[in-house]
């Protein structure tokens, strides 16, 4: 339901929209006049939409804008034959990959229990069949002729479960994306340069393990060969986190993670997950079992494909979202660290992407998989890297990095 109480303004949907145009997108450098940007917006977030075609306008952009019909779902994993869920128009799908230069995705969650009691093997069979079209996205973007940017648009479902009034959980999403200040993109550049010193010195260090331990954690995991540390403002906004993708089979010990999980129409809450030998050997959840269960049967699901820390120094989020892209990003005294179950990132190799083929990321451990969810816990941990030579050295203590 949209508010009639409070609207972000029109002066803070364009900064909204010029910090994604100009700076999310292009790897910080914006989009260049002629290029073909899809913009994915759910039908309750259409004022910024009306902000994305006007700032893309300007800029030169062709746009392809899809306004995306909220309230549906229910309906068609209800309806959907077998057939119809793995329906794949590959020629369609191909053609859009190979006309968009650029994407920009709006989250907009309106019900976020939308989905609860439908069979989740009908969620997952529609979801991995799409998989070939992120592939081939994610071949793109290898090759550098793809980029892409997330944002969120507030809805009221989302700030009532956290405890906020919509125009407080507004007031998060401006905060958080510096949309408060005069000029984003040049505090986003800052924000920037700071992760980028963090990385500078982590990707310095030659690191074979790193060891995890705190409150409900105690985990080791192998990095792996030419791993590098990845992440900054240019994709995800807002973004203050650092992650890698780790060599899934050395992943062992158990984590519990104390955020709740907004997925799939579901909500997942509890979750606890041991692992031994680079598996997912156990997983439970208080609330949401099923779809926990269901989601790590899917090929690669149970395995590691990304672990990230957020340094709380960074962090503009203060509160709670129950949206996945802020909650990754949470400052607060511990800042976070969280886990994705499922598929690796590519960029989180030191060298050139380009010439490995599907057998040499299956050697670097690299995960590859349809599922990539990121589970986040806020509580008190120490990150411990064990260097090449053996010794050893804390890079994340107290909620931020000591490098």
């Amino acid at each position: 339901m949209h508010s009639t109480q409070y609207s972000p303004s029109e002066e803070i949907l364009t900064k909204y929209a010029d910090v994604l145009v100009h700076f999310a997108l292009g790897k910080d450098e914006g989009i260049k006049r002629g290029e073909v940007v899809q913009v994915m917006v759910p039908d309750i977030a259409k004022p910024l939409a009306r902000s994305l075609q006007k700032t893309l306008l300007k800029a030169g952009a062709h746009v392809l804008l899809r306004l995306l019909p909220t309230g549906l779902d229910r309906d068609y994993y209800n309806l959907a034959s077998e057939e119809q869920l793995t329906f794949f128009p590959a020629d369609y799908f191909k053609a859009r990959v190979d006309l968009v230069d650029h994407n920009i995705a709006i989250i907009a969650d309106p019900d976020p229990e939308e989905l609860e009691g439908i069979d989740p093997k009908k969620i997952f069979l529609a979801r991995n069949t799409q998989k070939k079209y992120r592939d081939w996205l994610m071949e793109k973007e290898t090759n550098g002729k793809f980029t892409w940017t997330a944002a969120l648009w507030g809805v009221e479902a989302k700030a009532k479960i956290v405890g906020l009034s919509y125009k407080e959980y507004w007031q998060q999403i401006i905060k958080a994306c510096y949309l408060d200040q005069d000029n984003p993109i040049l505090a986003w550049r800052k924000t920037k340069q700071l992760q980028l010193k963090i990385k500078t010195k982590l990707n310095q260090l030659s690191i074979e393990w790193i060891t995890v331990k705190g409150e409900g954690v105690d985990l080791k995991i192998k990095l792996g060969a030419n791993r590098r540390w990845a992440g900054g403002a240019d994709r995800n906004i807002p973004s203050f986190e650092l992650f890698t993708s780790p060599d899934w089979r050395g992943t062992e010990g158990y984590i519990n993670f104390n955020q709740p999980l907004f997925r799939y129409g579901h909500v997942l809450d509890g979750v606890k997950m041991e692992f031994k030998n680079g598996l997912v050997t156990k997983a439970t959840a208080t609330k949401g079992q099923a779809i926990l269960t269901e989601m790590l049967k899917t090929k690669g699901a149970n395995k590691l494909g990304e672990f990230s820390l957020t340094d709380k120094r960074l962090s503009h989020l203060t509160h709670f979202m129950a949206e996945t892209l802020y909650d990754e990003n949470i400052g607060g005294p511990n800042g976070n660290t969280h886990m994705a179950i499922g598929m690796a990132y590519r960029d989180c190799y030191k060298g050139d992407r380009t010439k490995l083929k599907t057998k040499d990321w299956e050697k670097l451990g690299f995960n590859d998989s349809a599922e990539h969810t990121d589970i986040v816990s806020t509580s008190q941990r120490t990150v411990i890297a064990t260097l090449t030579d053996g010794t050893q050295k804390v890079i994340y203590q107290n909620g931020q990095f000591v490098v």
